[in-house]
């Protein structure tokens, strides 16, 4: 969902071969060299800024053992930070409107530089998952969600756990792909309520039957 106005220089190009490609060049990220040419590489456009380009510690981690296991000790570090950045819903409760999940699991437009920040963003969560039955165009990257809710039921463990995915999916499975769509402010908390009614409602597409494997 990021997007820059790209200008490689010819230093970058040599210093990403020098450092023998992109897990070594994370592991180089904090050479003065590295960050001076990435900086020469990106323009600031919009809502699209050159502070998208500061890796946190997990983000540096995951960078640095992309393609590799990451040791017990780190992967025990993410999971411990994401999981005390969670924030339940404030009022306990975690349902908004089906139609709202819908309509955000079915855009994904958002935070490029070409988008009006004044507009809500989108999940995009058809990209990676299959949901409803109805939609015969989605990612297979990650687990189907199909029947989610009606598979699972809405105990309170299921609905923290779910919530929690969306929130920050580290806690669980550090340096997943998935986006940290609150702890990163991606959606709202009126948002990720309305994902989380697209999910459970019984009345949801998500929850219709055929489109469970």
């Amino acid at each position: 969902m990021t997007h820059y106005r790209h200008r490689i220089s010819c230093l970058t190009l040599m210093l990403v071969a020098a450092l023998g490609g992109h897990a070594a060049a994370a592991k180089d990220a904090a050479n003065p060299a590295v960050q001076a040419a990435l900086a020469d590489s990106f323009e600031a456009r919009g809502q699209a800024g050159l502070d998208r380009l500061k890796q946190d510690t997990m983000q540096r981690i995951c960078s640095e053992y992309e393609g590799k296991p990451v040791p017990d000790d780190l992967a025990k570090q993410i999971i411990d930070e994401a999981s005390a950045g969670v924030r339940f819903p404030t009022d306990g409760q975690y349902f908004g409107d089906w139609r709202g999940g819908e309509k955000i699991a079915k855009t994904g437009t958002g935070l490029q530089s070409s988008d009006d920040p004044a507009i809500a963003n989108g999940g995009n969560c058809y990209a990676c998952h299959q949901m409803a039955a109805e939609e015969m165009a989605y990612g297979t990257l990650a687990p189907t969600l199909a029947e989610y809710g009606k598979l699972r039921g809405n105990s309170e463990p299921i609905l923290q756990y779910a919530w929690t995915r969306l929130w920050n999916s580290h806690a669980y499975n550090p340096c997943s792909h998935m986006p940290r769509f609150g702890a990163s402010g991606i959606l709202t908390e009126a948002q990720l309520k309305d994902v989380m009614a697209y999910l459970f409602d019984p009345e949801s597409p998500v929850n219709q039957p055929g489109a469970a494997p």
